[in-house]
């Protein structure tokens, strides 16, 4: 709990010689080094044949480049800077924004070879730049080195603090940020960028109280930017009414306080609410900017209350308001139709697309891996090759559709091509890619190694990429392995328990199946409810395991009795390791048939036209079970059945899925 924090505010303890904010002399100096050469004549000083040696007209010029978002390009003129042909020095100066664009493309290899050239120069220990050192490396994914250099420093000021509590919200290690959060009270006053850094960190209600508590008693509860970011922090905590609250209560309300409100309600899957406050806005006569069009666009892509219209009137206000050009709108709007299953849509907006970045080709390369054509993810990859430098982020859209495929040699052809070709060294979420493109191929023992030899500590995410593959390959040494990590690392996540569990299922071990639901109820560990939705009409129903609250559940049930008979009739056999644990034997297979994704269906069957496709979305993982009872309703029922899981999509047609059973 935060609430020490109230009591320790009251009487701040310095920590050796905790150093206060940069005094005023030295940020004057700072100025000094950055503007007073205009920066074009800076840039074209450094075109000439014989660039100057002053480092100041070279560091206008990174800051130039870093303020434009030319991230290369500072790398490049860096480059140029320390190599040994040029008379100029890199000094404290030019170190900040030279690793702050490393921290932005990802690039720890630059990132590692640039502290290595402040060591050499006596700068390493620099507060401004051990300061940047610590947030590019846990931007770039390497908590260990950040820590290493937070903790080896003599002298530490609010940006220190705020930088390596940073670090762990960038690796999602929010109980080690909130942990240091409590000691940084205790030695430093934190400021306004030191809350928002830890706000992300925090997911309960107690939590985000006592943190609303400290801000009001440090005067920032009237501050716009504290507030906006409240809201949103509430609304992951599951309060949104009292985000609501504060937003209405906020009087100077900025572009961002009404951005925050949209993103609240949509990490709370409330897409039509969120509709209705772009609309309350528009009456208002608030303009919005791209960032507001953004966070509608994503309210539209992650809800589960959205159709495909809402995306096709999202898309022609985009057009309307001449955002079309804006490339990151424009790749939000690929993400937003890919997510809705409509995949020839996001590609016609892809190549109609004059200037794409590296996130475009990422989310369409992504987008076919979701719907299982890593092929055509490959192909897309090469082109982008040709025209731009591939990131960290697309070698993991790149390494997804390869695991979902099957596509094995091509795999590691990419995993390979990183640190050879591109010098990007792999992070938790690339070894994450491999150990499940290994896992699904079977391959149990050689992902095992290659966890092994991963020169970072293995996450959650490798361990439970491991765990999942025993889902498909049952081994039970290797899964007793992974869960006995994964509880260590991650012990409130449900999935975690339900993998292990299913695998004794699968295994025929019942009592240490029932061990592990046992020890979930100790630990206080709830499932996830499964749900599935579909749209019809413009209206959306919600179907539950069992459910009978739809008026037509009679018919439902009817007709889903008589589809089941067809099926078995063809060859589905019922997997009762998917039935729920805690009913009769006997009960089992009749208890499978009420699981949600079924009635969606067979609730689509009968009242869609038969020429429209069904369209499904449920919020966890679609059943094993349901899976192949789907494959031969499509082919019974003569229709194209789509799923959207909480990982990918499914085609099913003609008694077969595009996935290709490779899930």
């Amino acid at each position: 709990m935060l609430n020490a924090m109230l009591q320790s505010l009251r009487s701040p303890r310095q920590c050796g010689r905790s150093l206060p904010s940069p005094s005023a002399s030295l940020a004057s100096r700072f100025r000094l080094h950055t503007v007073d050469f205009p920066v074009p004549d800076a840039l074209a000083l450094l075109s000439s044949s014989s660039p100057p040696s002053d480092s100041s007209i070279w560091n206008a010029a990174i800051r130039r480049l870093v303020d434009e978002g030319d991230h290369a390009g500072v790398l490049n003129l860096y480059r140029r800077m320390s190599s040994p042909s040029s008379s100029a020095l890199p000094d404290n100066f030019t170190f900040p924004p030279v690793l702050k664009s490393c921290a932005h493309l990802g690039d720890l290899v630059e990132g590692t070879r640039i502290h290595r050239n402040a060591t050499e120069l006596g700068l390493a220990s620099n507060l401004f730049v051990s300061n940047s050192l610590i947030s590019m490396y846990g931007r770039c994914g390497d908590l260990s080195s950040a820590k290493k250099l937070f903790d080896e420093l003599p002298e530490r000021n609010v940006v220190t603090w705020s930088a390596m509590i940073g670090a762990y919200a960038d690796n999602e290690r929010h109980e080690e940020a909130l942990s240091l959060f409590r000691r940084m009270i205790e030695r430093v006053r934190p400021n306004r960028p030191t809350f928002l850094r830890v706000m992300p960190c925090i997911n309960r209600g107690d939590d985000a109280d006592d943190l609303y508590r400290l801000i009001v008693r440090m005067g920032l509860d009237s501050d716009t930017v504290a507030l906006n970011a409240m809201v949103v922090m509430y609304s992951r905590c599951g309060r949104v009414g009292f985000s609501r609250r504060l937003f209405d209560g906020i009087i100077n309300k900025d572009l961002v306080s009404w951005s925050s409100m949209i993103e609240a309600y949509a990490q709370v899957d409330m897409f039509p609410k969120a509709l209705n406050l772009w609309r309350d806005m528009k009456v208002m006569g608030v303009v919005p900017d791209h960032v507001i069009v953004l966070g509608l666009i994503r309210a539209c892509t992650n809800s589960t209350m959205a159709s495909v219209r809402h995306a096709q009137l999202i898309h022609a206000f985009v057009v309307r308001g001449f955002y079309q050009h804006n490339v990151m709108v424009t790749t939000a709007l690929i993400d937003l139709y890919v997510k809705r299953g409509r995949l020839q849509y996001a590609r016609k907006v892809f190549d109609r697309m004059q200037d794409r970045s590296v996130v475009t080709w990422s989310t369409m390369i992504s987008g076919y891996g979701m719907h299982g054509f890593g092929k055509e993810s490959i192909q897309l990859f090469d082109q982008m090759k040709h025209r731009m430098r591939p990131d960290h982020i697309v070698f993991v859209s790149v390494l997804s559709a390869c695991s979902h495929a099957g596509l094995i040699e091509e795999g590691w052809q990419c995993f390979n091509s990183m640190s050879l070709d591109f010098g990007i060294a792999p992070r938790a979420e690339h070894f994450a890619c491999m150990v499940d493109l290994l896992g699904r191929a079977g391959k149990l023992k050689e992902a095992r190694e290659f966890i092994e030899r991963m020169p970072i500590d293995p996450n959650s995410s490798v361990w439970g990429s491991l765990l999942g593959a025993c889902r498909i390959h049952p081994d039970l040494e290797i899964a007793e392995l992974a869960a006995k990590l994964l509880f260590e690392l991650d012990s409130k996540n449900s999935g975690r328990y339900i993998l292990l569990s299913n695998v004794y299922t699968s295994l025929g071990k019942i009592e240490e199946a029932n061990s592990i639901r046992t020890l979930m109820r100790r630990r206080g560990v709830k499932k996830t409810v499964g749900y599935t939705v579909i749209e019809l009409k413009g209206k959306f129903y919600k179907f539950l395991v069992g459910d009978r609250s739809n008026p037509d559940s009679d018919l439902i049930y009817k007709e889903l009795d008589r589809l089941m008979k067809r099926i078995k009739e063809m060859g589905y056999v019922p997997n009762l390791s998917f039935a729920l644990h805690d009913v009769e034997e006997e009960t089992k297979e009749e208890a499978l048939y009420m699981h949600s994704e079924k009635l969606a269906i067979v609730f689509g069957i009968l009242k869609l036209d038969p020429e429209c496709d069904i369209w499904i979305q449920k919020n966890l993982r679609v059943c094993g079970d349901c899976h192949e009872a789907i494959k031969f309703i499509s082919k019974v029922a003569g229709r194209k059945i789509i799923v959207r899981d909480s990982h990918r999509f499914h085609h099913f047609s003609g008694g077969s899925c595009s996935c290709g059973d490779y899930w």
